[in-house]
């Protein structure tokens, strides 16, 4: 037998492997052909239907605050005891010369003035520059009527001054990263941070003369910071690699960092201009950096159930919620009533709900510094306010038993006048007045003349609501307005004053017949500032109204000095008129703006 292996024949395609090539060529060129072909969108409508309500955010907006928030509501009512007269101030641009960080500057410095006015009336921002680059419509509309002699600019008497000094990014870093391989599994782990400082100079000065006051200046850094950290794990098994990543980091921005250094910054230079103690409103407790962390951590700790107790208990104690409230829950019309004005008084986004920044205005004045520097909470914990005993032995919350703001009216008179002292006025000499609620209120004020005639100042044709919000100001009348609606002028010698109400709801349809008259018109029937409460207190009730009434003495106008002897032949001279009761005049007369309180 012989036997012979026999050599290989060549390798040849079979037909099935060439027609399997074939189809997935087919196959690609008709994937190409079908991305060449327009969509048909209507078969995304289902989809597209969503985008609406997904366009929407998720978190509920929240007003802007700084570590000096509170500062500047300190400031407001530091400026309102030392009854310091309404100053036009005026602000320039601040440059950023580092271009690093892009922020309105002088938006926030206006913000910061006007949170420092709401009670003071102490600044009032003139907003007006040319700026050719960008030209919009109020400044078109500015420079048209100015060039016609239909509007008057009021010149400021101050101005703020300054820039974004410099930027110091990355000033120490640190990076730390470590690592571990083998055959099957690397292991990562990496670390960073790093720190930015950022200088604001600000300056005051004199429009007039376009100075720098000495003395008048802020200089002031801020550290804003950033960090961040990962870990990576990678391995194979078998023969597939895996692989994660999990990191996570922080930038503090430098639009906060900025607001803060301004508010802190016109808190300085307003403080020094009005020599006031402005140093007790930058030590309060709210003013630690670490405040809004430390609230935040036990917002979060406490839970629905006792942001609700605690944020309930303070409304109770405020006097926005009734005692007798226990059974009433979050959702109930009434809580989410009161908790809408709570946000709105203490300027706040409102919503009606428990957020943090409700939960912190609620709760702040419940926190304070230990001697160890620590933060600690003042009658109550996470879980809800702490409950002691009262003098009839049943217990009650902590919060609960802290005095309530009361519901005041706060009524002066914004004449400059020597300090605690109020001389007499003048026949025909202006009087300017100011009303502050510390509770959002409907707002009623009536003028009683020496004789006993009264009419009605607020509202009026040019301001027609009575709604007016907590701890803000409300001039009588609006000197800083183009037309003021009326003139409040010293009428015939005697005693003269002016009565405000304040009311929960709107009594105005509850009011009798004699006070339905238009404003500014006599009231008949009526006498004197107590005629006036008295039918508030028919409508209103005796807790739902509170008053206050601010009087002044008028003595008579000095008689002119004697004229010179007339020439023969002169044309006998016009008779002397007879004094004139208080001059209110109408909306439609009143187009000229009254002289205004002295400004510093």
């Amino acid at each position: 037998m012989r036997s012979h292996l026999a050599s290989p024949e060549p390798e040849t395609t079979s037909t099935p492997s060439r027609g399997r090539r074939l189809l997935a060529a087919l196959g690609f060129l008709a994937a190409l052909a079908g991305c060449a072909t327009p969509l048909d969108a209507r078969k995304d409508t289902a989809y597209q239907q969503n985008a609406a309500v997904a366009n929407h955010p998720v978190v509920r907006p929240t007003r802007s605050v700084s570590s000096f928030s509170e500062s500047l509501t300190c400031m407001d009512r530091m400026l309102r005891e030392a009854q310091l007269p309404t100053t036009l101030i005026t602000s320039k641009q601040f440059i950023d010369f580092s271009g690093k960080v892009p922020v309105a500057t002088k938006d926030m410095i206006a913000t910061a003035l006007s949170q420092m006015s709401r009670l003071s009336n102490a600044f009032r921002f003139v907003d007006f520059e040319v700026d050719i680059a960008r030209q919009d419509t109020v400044q078109n509309l500015t420079t048209i009527l100015l060039n016609n002699n239909q509007m008057q600019l009021q010149r400021p008497a101050l101005y703020v001054s300054g820039a974004i000094a410099f930027v110091d990014q990355t000033v120490i870093s640190n990076t730390n990263d470590a690592g571990l391989s083998g055959p099957r599994v690397d292991l990562g782990y990496s670390r960073s941070r790093t720190a930015t400082i950022i200088g604001l100079e600000v300056h005051l000065g004199d429009f007039r003369t376009r100075t720098l006051i000495p003395g008048l200046d802020s200089a002031n850094e801020v550290t804003t910071g950033s960090g961040g950290q990962g870990v990576d794990v990678g391995g194979r098994i078998g023969t597939y690699g895996v692989k994660l990543n999990v990191g996570r980091d922080y930038v503090i921005g430098t639009g906060a960092a900025l607001r803060t250094l301004v508010d802190l910054a016109m808190i300085e230079i307003v403080g020094k201009w009005a020599r006031v103690p402005y140093w007790q409103c930058l030590t309060l407790d709210q003013a630690h950096p670490h405040f809004q962390r430390v609230m935040q951590d036990w917002y979060i700790e406490s839970g629905a159930s006792g942001q609700f107790q605690l944020v309930k208990a303070s409304l109770v104690a405020q006097g926005y919620v009734p005692r007798e409230s226990e059974g009433m829950s979050a959702a109930h019309p009434l809580m989410r009533r009161a908790l809408g004005r709570f946000q709105a008084d203490h300027g706040l986004a409102v919503n009606g709900a428990i957020d943090f920044p409700t939960y912190e205005a609620a709760l702040n004045n419940f926190v304070a510094l230990d001697d160890t520097g620590a933060f600690t909470r003042i009658g109550w914990t996470s879980s809800g306010p702490q409950h002691v005993a009262t003098a009839d032995g049943t217990s009650a919350p902590a919060i609960g038993l802290t005095a309530a703001a009361p519901w005041l009216i706060d009524l002066q008179i914004e004449n400059p006048q020597p300090a605690g002292e109020r001389p007499a006025f003048t026949e025909g000499e202006q009087i300017f007045l100011s009303a502050t609620v510390t509770k959002a209120s409907h707002l009623y004020c009536y003028y009683a003349d020496a004789a006993g005639g009264v009419m009605r100042l607020l509202p009026n044709a040019l301001q027609p609501h009575s709604l007016v919000s907590a701890n803000q100001a409300i001039r009588i009348p609006d000197w800083m307005a183009p037309s003021p609606g009326f003139i409040l002028d010293a009428g015939r010698p005697g005693t003269e004053g002016v009565i405000c109400i304040a009311t929960e709801q709107d009594v105005a349809p509850m009011l009798p017949a004699e006070l339905q008259a238009s404003a500014l018109t006599p009231l008949k029937n009526v006498a004197g500032t107590q005629g006036v409460l008295e039918r508030f207190a028919a409508a209103a009730g005796p807790n739902g109204h509170v008053s206050q009434v601010i009087q002044w003495t008028v003595q008579p106008r000095r008689p002119p000095p004697p004229a010179p002897m007339a020439a023969p032949g002169a044309g006998a001279g016009a008779g002397t008129g007879a004094g004139a009761s208080a001059t209110v005049a109408g909306a439609a007369a009143a187009q000229q703006r009254p002289p205004q309180p002295d400004r510093r």
